[in-house]
């Protein structure tokens, strides 16, 4: 379908147009959009199955309330693609993701009709709460709405939100519970199962849909039934409402997917006062046959054959990072009886799935409950097993106050395995990982680790396992350098030792982790102009190595160090402290990510931009 097959989608350019739609327009409007979607994704791709299961509910949710006066909060973002679309980013959305293009994600900086940025799970409940609350401490009549899905309900931010909202019985607040029974694996839990409950309790959805077309033009027996509603709720489900205990009133399910329901039932609700709870059940990937049947795989799929389902994406000529952790995970399973796999709601996006596979009674998939999983992990040690936490490097910032509490000042040998550490790329500021070697390389009895390539993931996972302490190992997004690591006998690496791979005069450059491949291209254009650079790999940020360090600062007189991370506080920084502390008189410059958030584009152009690519490190080396 091109432009000009789109009957309605190119004349709506703001909601206010969406409300000039009939009913049946609306819905070929959506089924409009919902090819869009299709149609960019495959070209340019993105977060694609959640958003397709959204379609019909952004849709309405603009239709009948009046943004951005009225407060519309998506989470998690990236089922928010319809939204942008109706909300004057139609064009835009060609370049979602892309260097200079719009967010995936809503942005407050970036349209009025985004009330709050959502790349981060499960806060929507507390900051609507918070919006309502200003609403009505200031006399402003604007509604506040929060969509929650993709299995946020699940993050303990989630529950203290309710928490707090249910005891402000006139504040005008409603939460949409977007259920479609996964995050990006399938949902786990116990609220998992009890939403299965409710949703399929036949006896009371019979009497609810009969209800609904009552109560939609008689508002008398509607106020009866919010009375009477949850003692029939608690006959017909034999056990009490969970968001009524939260003093919220309880509305559903109903079909997310059946506009004129949706309208229908959000047109009433926007004449209830006080705290509200709609539960919508939507199936991810809706409307197109792949994303419904692999939604784990269409969450983000990558290009795509749009009539087809061809997956474009070509396998990588070497393994991902996420791929190295999840086979060695097995390999020191199944030599250990004490190792575990803990993660939160990213089994596949760690690759943990591979030891689920094989030993499910080993792998915990806790839900999206950062905090959780670090203390969980610290119990599981306390009691002798040896817990591999593994979780984004964005998302372990959630859980600072848990590894210095639960592990670090109790000397608990949990091992934290950070994914995506670094500059991810196309997600943008809420995802990129730049933060954990500054925050974690102050933290009293911590080992903080990052390898240089696979093989050097594989070892520090081994010297983890028999290191009998906290232990952290940071690693990037997306494929490895190439060096061999498969079948290869573990080798355990000395902690806190680094290594010299290139001997030099003059200038030292020490490189942090991954950036330990460009550095080294560098060193090599350097001396192809003259200039002789050494180059160190620093392995651990904590502890340091003070022989290494010691060395570099009696034969050189300036040093280098690149590091995929921020630079105030990091590790380069902590190498010059320590320099200085000591009286050497070696000048360094840190190469890193500077004061300042980084937004999307691929990651080979945010190297560039933050200047810590090969060219960059070269600049660096030809100045120094």
């Amino acid at each position: 379908m091109d432009d000009k097959e789109y009957k309605y989608l190119g004349t709506v350019d703001s909601p206010a147009d969406l409300k000039g739609l009939s009913r049946e327009e609306l819905r070929c409007y959506c089924d409009e959009l919902r090819h869009y979607i299709i149609e960019q994704c495959s070209v340019n791709p993105g977060h694609l199955a959640s958003s397709l299961g959204a379609v019909e509910l952004a849709a309405a949710l603009h239709y009948v309330y009046e943004t951005p006066g009225d407060k519309l909060i998506w989470d998690v973002g990236h089922q928010a693609y319809a939204h942008k679309i109706i909300t004057g980013r139609r064009e835009a959305f060609r370049r979602k993701r892309m260097l200079g293009g719009i967010s995936g994600f809503p942005r407050m900086a970036e349209s009025p009709y985004d009330a709050f940025g959502g790349g981060h799970s499960s806060v929507s409940v507390s900051a609507a709460f918070g919006m309502a609350k200003a609403a009505e401490m200031c006399g402003r009549s604007f509604k506040t709405v929060a969509v929650i899905g993709d299995g946020a309900m699940t993050g303990g931010l989630a529950f203290e939100g309710l928490n707090n909202a249910g005891a402000s019985p006139d504040t005008d607040l409603l939460i949409i519970l977007n259920d479609n029974n996964i995050s990006i694996d399938k949902a786990t839990g116990a609220l998992k199962s009890y939403l299965v409950r409710i949703s399929t309790s036949r006896l009371y959805n019979r009497i609810k849909r009969r209800l609904w077309r009552i109560l939609a033009h008689v508002p008398f027996l509607l106020h009866c039934f919010q009375k009477t509603g949850n003692a029939v709720k608690q006959g017909l489900l034999k056990n009490s409402n969970m968001f009524e205990s939260f003093n919220f009133r309880y509305f559903g399910p109903v079909d997310g997917h059946n506009l004129n329901e949706l309208v229908d039932v959000l047109s009433a609700l926007r004449n209830i006062g006080g705290p509200k709870l709609l539960h919508v059940m939507t199936v991810k990937g809706k409307g197109y046959t792949p994303a419904e049947e692999d939604r784990t795989v269409w969450h983000a799929p990558g290009c795509f054959n749009p009539d087809t389902g061809e997956r474009l994406r070509q396998a990588p000529a070497v393994a991902r990072y996420q791929d190295v952790f999840g086979q060695t995970l097995l390999e020191l399973a199944r030599a250990d009886n004490r190792v575990v796999g803990i993660t939160p709601a990213m089994l596949s996006g760690c690759s943990m799935d591979i030891l689920m596979r094989e030993m499910p009674h080993r792998c915990f998939d806790v839900g999206i409950a950062e905090g959780h999983a670090v203390t969980f992990s610290a119990g599981l040690a306390a009691a002798g097993m040896v817990p591999f936490c593994n979780i984004y490097s964005t998302f372990m910032q959630r859980a600072y106050d848990n590894v210095i509490h639960d592990v670090a000042i109790q000397n608990l040998h949990v091992v934290m395995c950070l994914d995506r550490g670094g500059l991810v790329g196309e997600d943008g500021a809420t995802h990129h990982g730049m933060f954990d070697m500054a925050c974690f390389g102050s933290v009293p009895g911590l080992i903080v680790a990052a390898p240089a390539d696979e093989a050097e993931l594989r070892n520090m996972m081994f010297t983890a396992l028999n290191t009998p302490a906290p232990f952290v190992i940071r690693y990037p997004r997306g494929a490895g350098a190439g060096v061999e690591w498969r079948d290869v006998p573990f080798t355990a690496i000395p902690v806190g030792r680094g290594r010299c791979l290139r001997r030099g005069t003059g200038t030292a450059v020490l490189s942090i982790g991954t950036t330990c491949a460009d550095t080294a291209a560098a060193c090599a254009d350097a001396a192809a102009r003259g200039i002789d650079a050494a180059h160190y790999d620093l392995r651990f940020i904590r502890p340091l190595d003070e022989q290494m360090l010691e060395q570099i600062g009696r034969s050189f007189s300036r040093l280098v160090t690149v590091e995929d991370g921020i630079v105030r506080g990091g590790a380069g920084q902590s190498i010059s402290a320590w320099l200085n502390d000591r009286g050497f008189g070696i000048r360094v410059r840190s190469l890193g990510i500077g004061d300042s958030f980084v937004e999307h584009g691929t990651v080979a152009e945010l190297h560039r931009q933050c200047g810590f690519d090969r060219e960059g490190i070269l600049t660096a080396i030809l100045e120094s």
